[in-house]
């Protein structure tokens, strides 16, 4: 059931705010896990880090999980430069490195 058909039934009556907001809350949590699928031009699409898939052909998926360690050491270096999604107060409550792999691992 997607966010709209839920809020349709609040309003219609058949569904209390405390039976929509469960449902709610589990739509988001399912939200936040990682998927693939082969997109129909025979790419690797990856949904669940934002609202449109992360699309990109097998060998540039390659190319860029062998920069990883560039793309980490990069971020640590502009870490109070670099705008985060989780909520933080500022700048140096952004989460580490560490913070954002303890997460990545209790997700699996």
């Amino acid at each position: 059931m997607q966010r709209k058909e839920i809020l349709a039934k609040v309003a219609a009556g058949e569904l209390t705010p405390e039976e929509a907001d469960q449902l709610l809350a589990e739509l988001n949590s399912e939200a936040a896990v990682l998927t693939c699928k082969v997109s129909p031009k025979g790419a690797v699409s990856v949904y669940g880090l934002q609202r449109m898939p992360v699309t990109l052909y097998a060998d540039q998926w390659y190319r860029l999980l062998a920069f990883g360690d560039d793309i980490r050491e990069f971020i640590e270096k502009h870490r109070e430069q670099l705008r985060w999604r989780i909520r933080a107060e500022g700048p140096k409550d952004n989460p580490s490195a560490g913070d954002c792999q303890e997460k990545m691992a209790d997700a699996e």
